[in-house]
């Protein structure tokens, strides 16, 4: 004891602002292992989940050689009656799981919360025990894999669509384990497992094979016949008797699932430990201000456990009895809190800088600051923050100091090189990580994709942030709400049985409408039901919810209600469409950095084809063309698509145009889908340009032979200003 305490070390790290942490944490690690050549585990305490996913990006760019292990805290309140959402917890497990393997090649960070640090986990020999690695070529009986799958807390369902899901079809068996992007397919023969593959949700297709696969349990609950008799046993331990009203003593003895069952976790073991116990040697470190968080935590924990006393949920619309675990049972109080700390070396990160510290820990100042911000610059009148935003960096190059400028995604990266650029800082150069910008030359600046809500300076290096320079991120507008009667008109046009889609749950069936009683009031509600039979009852005001499912019913997949497949799908589309913006920003970005000739009608000319034209402009006529001249004269390549009805006047849209380029000095070529529309486009441009300086031809097969070889010679001396022709215009010949 004297040995171990003698070397505990609690240090105070300051002037480390957030960005800067993660590059100290990562670099600390680092050090370590180069100095010792072993693999060190350090738990970083985050104060809640938005700054672990923050912390993890910035540590994966400043030192990607530090493996980062990411443990989330529950979605859900203590005692509370849903469980925590299954991608989590399959978060949660696979961490567990790794830690519970001995042996580590690489540094590692294990990142956590404040909520998450305090709550209680299954105990390692529970995640030893359940870790069963699999192979194709190895030999077992599939229906002992599918009991354990049950076991593990796997759900066997139709179609696997989400995490935790099992489907089992002949020698097939498809399974989406915690730790995958993807499911797998399981093939057998007989007893062997011929082969592993990943296969697409939504095509069900299989595509890579997979050589190995761990298999770990879903839930931290334990499963099975003796946990339904532990958890029995608890019961009468804690609440006395089982009695029959209390839904969740009986599902459990039936052997069913029970929602929020994770907050009676303590029952299902023998026992319970916590995050320390899975990393008994790894010294610990804090965000700034976890000391509040870990406070608010442990009152929140007690408001909660004492409403649940308290009320003995004796509500008036008749909700079952909630009988909540202990806290010390689920938690960690304060003083067990403390004194595990007492027993580790801990590290408190500070964006400010300290002389001393009351509780007498060692001071190591890391010289950081936060950085610089424009707010002054963009709101000055004849001031441009970009020039300011130069200025500001050749004075930190100046210093010596290595400059980052910061993007939180790819397509805010590409705007900003674009526009620093433009602004005079040439030497911009886009970078992946820490050691592609210090392989840079000093007065060149980095532009990499970090999430950082504001940049900070240190010796040597300044990051500044997309905040500092363009202020907060954009805000999304509110959609605008359904109009009553298309919510009305839509309602009345579903029928029993049509799929629909509820924007937070999924695809659902639409059942038709129930009145249910509810806290004593009738409400007239839509009932939809979800795969596994689950209901959503949905009142009658908020159908602005629903829309119809918009394709072949036949192919739908029911969602399950609680479940993440839908969320995941959304997610997964929202990426998509990141990732197209992202390409459309980078080439917006591109064009606006080449030249076009500038082309401006002239006056005469251009004023006498406008008399002709035998009809009053509209008003969006007259916007469409001025914006089409605006671009021509702008000097930048020009993006624009014009949109209209038939006989709304988009070809005399076209035909201005086609001027003022053609009196520029330039031809130009007119492409259409069609040789019939060829060939009414021809007669309408040869029409307009007549009595004007403006040679029109037409090339398509509606024109002969000799007719087209002239066209095309005239055309490569420049004697044809406007040619009419469809997609052939643009062949080599």
């Amino acid at each position: 004891m004297t040995a171990a305490l003698s070397k505990i070390r609690h240090e105070l790290l300051t002037g480390a602002p957030e960005g800067l942490d993660a590059l100290v944490l990562g670099r600390l690690s680092q050090a370590e292992f180069e100095r010792t050549g072993e693999a060190p585990l350090q738990i970083h305490v985050a104060r809640d989940d938005r700054r672990l996913e923050a912390i993890a990006s910035a540590i994966q760019f400043f030192t990607p050689k530090v493996k980062t292990l990411a443990f989330p805290a529950w979605d859900t309140v203590p005692y509370d009656r849903i469980g925590p959402n299954a991608e989590i917890v399959a978060r949660r497990v696979t961490t567990l799981a790794r830690l519970a393997i001995a042996g580590r090649k690489e540094p590692t960070i294990l990142l956590t919360t404040a909520n998450a640090i305090l709550q209680r986990v299954p105990p390692r020999e529970f995640m030893r025990r359940a870790l069963k690695p699999i192979a194709p070529g190895q030999r077992m009986d599939m229906n002992r894999l599918i009991q354990r799958l049950s076991l593990g807390g796997f759900q066997r369902t139709g179609t696997v669509m989400e995490t935790g899901e099992f489907a089992v079809r002949g020698g097939i068996l498809d399974l989406f384990p915690p730790g995958r992007q993807t499911p797998v397919r399981l093939d057998f023969f007989g007893d062997t497992l011929e082969s592993i593959k990943s296969f697409e949700i939504e095509t069900q297709r299989t595509s890579k094979p997979v050589q190995k696969l761990v298999l770990m349990p879903i839930s931290e609950i334990a499963f099975g016949v003796e946990a339904e008799k532990r958890f029995r046993q608890r019961y009468v331990e804690l609440f006395g008797a089982g009695k029959g009203e209390d839904p969740l003593y009986e599902a459990v003895s039936a052997g069913h699932r029970y929602p929020g069952l994770e907050h009676w976790l303590p029952m299902f073991h023998e026992t319970v430990e916590t995050l320390f116990d899975y990393a008994p040697d790894a010294a610990i470190s804090f965000d700034h201000q976890v000391d509040e968080a870990v406070g608010e935590r442990h009152l929140q924990i007690a408001d909660h456990y004492k409403s649940r006393i308290d009320a003995q949920e004796t509500l008036s619309f008749g909700a079952p009895p909630y009988k909540p675990v202990p806290p010390d049972q689920m938690f960690i109080n304060k003083r067990e809190w403390t004194a595990l700390l007492a027993a580790r070396n801990v590290r408190q990160l500070t964006p400010f800088e300290m002389a001393d510290d009351s509780r007498g820990r060692t001071i190591t100042s890391f010289g950081g600051k936060i950085g610089r911000n424009f707010a002054a610059e963009r709101t000055a009148d004849g001031t441009s923050v970009f020039d300011s935003v130069r200025g500001h960096v050749r004075r930190l190059q100046s210093d010596n100091k290595r400059v980052i400028v910061a993007g939180w995604t790819l397509g805010a990266r590409e705007r900003l090189f674009a526009i620093l650029r433009e602004h005079g800082l040439k030497d911009a150069r886009k970078v992946d990580s820490m050691a592609e910008a210090d392989a840079l030359p000093i007065d060149a600046v980095a532009l990499a994709v970090l999430g950082l809500e504001q940049g900070f300076e240190a010796p040597g290096l300044a990051v500044l942030g997309e905040q500092d320079i363009l202020g907060d991120r954009l805000v999304r507008p509110r959609k605008k709400a359904r109009k009553a009667a298309d919510v009305i008109s839509e309602a009345t046009s579903l029928s029993v049985g049509d799929f629909v889609v509820h924007a937070d749950h999924g695809i659902a069936r639409f059942e038709g409408l129930k009145t249910i009683t509810a806290l004593g009031a009738p409400h007239d509600c839509l009932e939809l039901i979800y795969a596994g039979g689950d209901k959503l009852f949905l009142p009658v005001e908020n159908i602005e919810l629903l829309t119809r499912f918009g394709s072949d019913e036949s192919t739908a997949q029911l969602d399950r209600l609680g479940g993440v497949a839908w969320q995941s799908r959304k997610s997964r589309l929202k990426q998509r469409l990141r990732e197209i913006a992202g390409e459309l920003i980078k080439i917006a970005a591109l064009r606006m950095l080449r030249e076009a000739p500038a082309m401006a009608p002239p006056t005469g000319t251009y004023d006498e084809f406008v008399a002709k034209f035998p009809y009053e402009e509209t008003e969006d006529q007259l916007a469409s063309i001025n914006a089409v001249l605006d671009d021509l004269n702008s000097g930048r390549p020009m993006d624009r698509l014009v949109c209209g009805d038939v006989g709304f006047g988009k070809t005399e849209v076209a035909l201005r145009a086609a001027l003022v380029a053609s009196l520029a000095g330039y031809q130009v070529a007119v492409v259409v889908p069609t040789t019939l529309l060829a060939r009414q486009h021809y007669r309408n441009f040869a029409a307009r340009f007549e009595g004007l300086p403006v040679r029109v031809a037409q090339a398509s097969r509606m024109v002969g032979n000799k007719e087209l070889i002239d066209v095309k010679a005239q055309l490569k001396e420049g004697q044809v200003d406007i040619v009419v022709g469809t997609h052939a215009l643009l062949s080599k010949s």
